[in-house]
């Protein structure tokens, strides 16, 4: 049971890590400061986690869970910023532009948020479930 949930959080992670790899590498758009925070709290999940899933790791959670609690700050914190009407970034560069959306909701740091949300409340299963 454990296993399910961790495979589906190194897929989630997995995934958002390929997309963001897309949007620069592919669709060209430059990363602002506030994205590459997000890569720096996104990428080791995808190793830590998927390594915990093979090896049936339980305790992963104590690793994981920093990184995605801090990540659901950074994206929230991304997103509200884009969302504002003065639109200032005080980190620097482009963070409030928004380079793509999608269903007129969904941009870049919001389906950041969606992964990390999704990573953390696997990961509190994980840990309720190492705990029981």
């Amino acid at each position: 049971m454990i296993r399910r949930f961790l495979l589906g959080c190194t897929m989630v992670a997995a995934i958002a890590t390929v997309g963001s790899l897309y949007f620069s590498e592919v669709a060209g758009f430059f990363p602002c400061e506030l994205c590459w925070y997000q890569r720096v709290l996104m990428y080791p999940l995808v190793p830590v986690l998927g390594i915990a899933a093979y090896e049936n790791y339980t305790g992963v959670w104590k690793m994981g869970l920093p990184l995605s609690v801090l990540g659901i700050g950074v994206a929230a914190y991304h997103s509200v910023i884009q969302a504002s009407p003065e639109g200032v970034c005080p980190v620097g560069g482009g963070c409030s532009a928004v380079n793509w959306e999608a269903l007129g909701i969904l941009t870049i740091p919001r389906l950041s948020l969606g992964a990390f949300v999704i990573i953390t409340v696997g990961l509190v299963v994980v840990a309720w479930l190492d705990r029981q």
